[in-house]
């Protein structure tokens, strides 16, 4: 005890330097001036394209790379090239303004009261729409919360998605989701959580699943990079790389976790691509605003889990272009300008911009597809609307509550349910059934 004791008040006289903690700080706050020239933004076509069968420590140097095909000429170019047919360009063009009018008309909705919450995916709409066409129609999709492009680009309804946000009687998930939490089983779409990352191992189970099964399906996950701080990445990636799961996790770097920029979930000391080489997994980096990049990237993935490869993970470097969600506003924590001076650009415009280089597509096509999508929109929402809207009463009835969630009531909630239900009708006697 009392060499602990000397030994302790001799140090205090040392030279020993005093210990720091590092605070991440985003580079730009509001009212600073934005340069990106940092990011050091690679060539298109510069990145070499390892055949989908190879070992996965051929990829590592894609993990600091950044994967993009198109140029600013407008064309493809290199080895990443997908060598998509017109009429596919079209319609992934034409999906993509699709979300991008949904969210524009479902924001508006949410500021006139019509609905508690909404999530927009400006900036990002390549990394579900062209990532979904990537896959096969029956393989698995396990989202976050940003991926309505999937549903889109699956050809979900419309009406169906402003139902789920209305939670109206007319909600297939009977109010029981927050709004813009969608699920479909039809289109192999697993129900989104508000729980962050929990939808990781559940893909690698599905995967494994699959996998013993002798099926064909693979799984597809997505996650923000905020996320992958959380020990559900862990878990999804130690099990899936162990077991060889045919599954991809897409990490989409948009630079903020809500207020929070990516440095607080390690952007700072290595690529979000580069965790791939720790577990022994592929991993690819790509330029999440450039559709074709985005495509060649998922299906190189999809093809190389399906031939039994392996899991692959892939980082989409884009932007979230707007705020977090309707509750959120990033004029308080970060400048004004990093949207216009982005440097990848926007991918509508990018893959619009394609189309016209190919003498595929013109302004005035463009122009006209955008008023016949927002008319499209302004339909669906005005059907949904007849189902109700937050504060209007029209949902689903009362005693719908207790069902669903298990096969034989437990004797507590069927007296809690009788319970409700003689309480209600001594309040509501003619209008429980409606």
């Amino acid at each position: 005890m009392a060499k602990a004791t000397d030994r302790a008040a001799g140090d205090k006289g040392s030279n020993r330097p005093k210990l720091a903690l590092h605070v991440p700080e985003p580079r730009y706050r509001p009212g600073d001036t934005v340069d990106f020239s940092h990011l050091g933004i690679t060539e298109p076509g510069a990145q070499p394209r390892p055949d989908e069968t190879a070992e996965a420590r051929e990829t590592y140097p894609l993990c600091d790379d950044l994967i993009r095909v198109l140029g600013d000429d407008d064309k493809a170019h290199g080895p990443w090239d997908p060598r998509l047919d017109a009429d596919t360009l079209r319609r992934m063009l034409r999906e993509m303004a699709l979300v991008r009018a949904f969210d524009n008309r479902m924001y508006r909705a949410q500021r006139q009261g019509k609905t508690s919450f909404y999530m927009k995916c400006t900036g990002e709409e390549a990394t579900s729409v062209c990532a979904t066409h990537a896959l096969a129609g029956d393989d698995m999709i396990f989202p976050s919360y940003r991926q309505q492009g999937c549903l889109i680009a699956r050809g979900y309804e419309l009406t169906e998605m402003v139902n789920q946000i209305y939670s109206n009687k007319g909600d297939k998930l009977k109010g029981r989701q927050l709004p813009i939490m969608y699920c479909s089983k039809r289109l192999s779409f697993f129900s989104i959580s508000g729980n962050l990352a929990t939808q990781l191992p559940q893909a690698t189970g599905f995967a494994m699943a699959s996998a013993s099964k002798g099926d064909s399906r693979i799984a597809a996950t997505w996650v923000g990079e905020g996320s992958t701080a959380e020990g559900d990445f862990h878990s999804a990636l130690t099990f899936a790389t162990v077991y060889n799961a045919p599954v991809i996790f897409n990490v989409i770097n948009n630079q903020w976790a809500i207020s929070s920029f990516s440095g607080f979930a390690g952007a700072e000391r290595a690529t979000f691509a580069a965790r791939a080489i720790g577990y022994g997994m592929a991993g690819l980096r790509v330029d999440g605003n450039d559709p074709l990049a985005v495509y060649a990237a998922e299906r190189w993935a999809a093809d190389r889990a399906r031939s039994n490869g392996g899991p692959t993970l892939i980082e989409h470097f884009t932007y979230r272009a707007e705020g977090h969600s309707t509750s959120d506003d990033p004029s308080q924590y970060r400048s004004a300008e990093e949207r216009g001076e982005w440097t990848l650009g926007d991918p509508v415009m990018r893959l619009k911009d394609h189309l016209i280089a190919l003498g595929e597509w013109s302004e005035e096509q463009q122009e006209a597809q955008d008023a016949e999508l927002d008319d499209m929109v302004k339909a669906a929402m005005k059907e949904g609307e007849k189902n109700g809207i937050l504060g209007h009463g029209l949902h689903h009835p009362f005693a719908t509550m207790f069902e669903d969630v298990f096969e034989e009531l437990p004797w507590h909630l069927e007296e809690q349910s009788e319970q409700a239900i003689r309480e209600r009708e001594i309040k509501f006697p003619e209008g429980l059934k409606k």
